[in-house]
Order: C-alpha cells, then sequence, then structure tokens
C-alpha cells in the first residue's frame, strides 16, 4: 500500500470483536459480533446497516473508544499517523475527540446549567478559535438549525427532545472534525430540520469528513449514504 492509499483511510477498523461480559448473571458472555473490518476514506458516509439489535451503536461507540473490543484494533488517522484507539492513553483519546472526531449521539449530554449558545461554542473555543469568531459561528447554526433565539441564552435541560437534539447537531457540526460519527441523528427532528441536518452532512462529506452512521430513516440513509455496510454476517459470525 502507497503512502497515499495508506492516509486516504480516515479510519481503519481491523478484525474487531465485541462480547459483553454479564457479571451479574454468572458471567454469561454475550457476543455482539466478530471479525469485523472496514476502511472509511475522507469524503465517504459509511452507512451502518441491519435489523435492531444487530451491533450497529456498539460498533459506533467502539470506534469512538466508549466500548473497548475485545479483540481487533480501531485506526484513526491523527495528527499525521495512524493511532489504535482501542490502547491509546486517555490523553490521547480525549485529543482525538477535541481534534479530529465528532460524534452526534441520540441524546445531548453536558454540564446542567451552561448556556446554549456557549455550549455550541465551547467546541471551537477548545480548539483555539477566536471567541468573537466562535460566537458568530455558534449563532449562525443555531439559526440554521431554527433553534428560537430566545433559547440560546438558557440552558437546554429542560428544552423539547427536538430541540435538545438540535442543540447535540450544533455543537458537533459547527466544528470541521475530519472523522464523524452520527447515531440517529435526524431522529427526533420533523421534516424541515432533517432537511438542514441532511444539507449539513453532506456538505461535511463534500470537504472531505470521513463519516460513519446510523440513520433508521430510509430517506435520510439514502440522501448522504456514499456506501452501506451491514453489519448482520458479523452478527452471524459471533
Amino acid at each position: 500500500m502507497t503512502m497515499m492509499e495508506d492516509q486516504a483511510a480516515a479510519i481503519r477498523i481491523e478484525a474487531i470483536a465485541k462480547t459483553f461480559t454479564l457479571h451479574n448473571q454468572g458471567s454469561t458472555l454475550v457476543p455482539v459480533f466478530a471479525n469485523v473490518s472496514l476502511e472509511v476514506a475522507a469524503g465517504e458516509c459509511v452507512v451502518l446497516s441491519g435489523v435492531s439489535g444487530v451491533g450497529k451503536s456498539t460498533m459506533l461507540r467502539a470506534i469512538y473508544g466508549n466500548y473497548v473490543p475485545s479483540d481487533g484494533s480501531v485506526k484513526l488517522f491523527h495528527d499525521g499517523e495512524y493511532v489504535d484507539i482501542t490502547n491509546a492513553p486517555p490523553h490521547v483519546v480525549l485529543d482525538i475527540r477535541r481534534r479530529t472526531m465528532g460524534y452526534v449521539s441520540q441524546f445531548l449530554r453536558v454540564i446542567p446549567r451552561i448556556q446554549t449558545l456557549q455550549l455550541v461554542m465551547e467546541p471551537l473555543l477548545e480548539n483555539s478559535v477566536d471567541a468573537g469568531e466562535a460566537k458568530d459561528r455558534a449563532e449562525a447554526i443555531l439559526a440554521m438549525l431554527n433553534l428560537p433565539k430566545a433559547l440560546w441564552g438558557l440552558p437546554p435541560a429542560t428544552f423539547s427532545g427536538g430541540e435538545q437534539q438540535r442543540v447535540n447537531i450544533a455543537r458537533v457540526m459547527v466544528r470541521e472534525y475530519p472523522v464523524l460519527l452520527l447515531d440517529e441523528p435526524t431522529a427526533s427532528l420533523d421534516a424541515a430540520n432533517r432537511q438542514t441536518v441532511i444539507k449539513l452532512m453532506n456538505a461535511a462529506r463534500d470537504r472531505g469528513t470521513a463519516m460513519v452512521g446510523i440513520f433508521h430513516d430510509e430517506a435520510v440513509r439514502n440522501a448522504v449514504a456514499t456506501r452501506f455496510f451491514d453489519v448482520t454476517e458479523y452478527r452471524l459470525a459471533a
């Protein structure tokens, strides 16, 4: 493999497996998947497919480093080299999440009582973006996602599910991460905001972001996918 081809893969998953141990049930082993290998290049959106329970969200969490695979490696191109997030030191994992890999989950998890605008600005400020520019970019994406300006100065804890999800999306999409993981980002959104998020995802892909996502909405899935990766066969192998 040439250096150019080597660097083309922003994510390199090599033969990962995941088995959960249920310690409160006699250490019962529950295999999820086995021998999963996948490479995702810059500018690709790979959609994970398969029925519910096949291991799609588990795979996303393994890429993000929340779950440690039972076997194999997950390598991310970070700071000019591949880093295996499965055994990287915690400070390296945090740096990858700060600068290289964003993750839109199904739920907003933030520190309580921090204003929405500040929450969306934080990823930019943490990456040395000027405060004025960070504010402008945060306001622009909140407006794009149709979050009422009256809410920008409030903490999102009391927002509706759809409003919280828009804050969640804005907080990640405001920054141009090289890698994006997306776990049902549009599930709680209305039709108009789904279209806005599709545009944001496609714009990210067009500028070279490597994306891996789960989308149960067929229209969203087809609008953003460059290819599909069926996890089912790896579930059967587990």
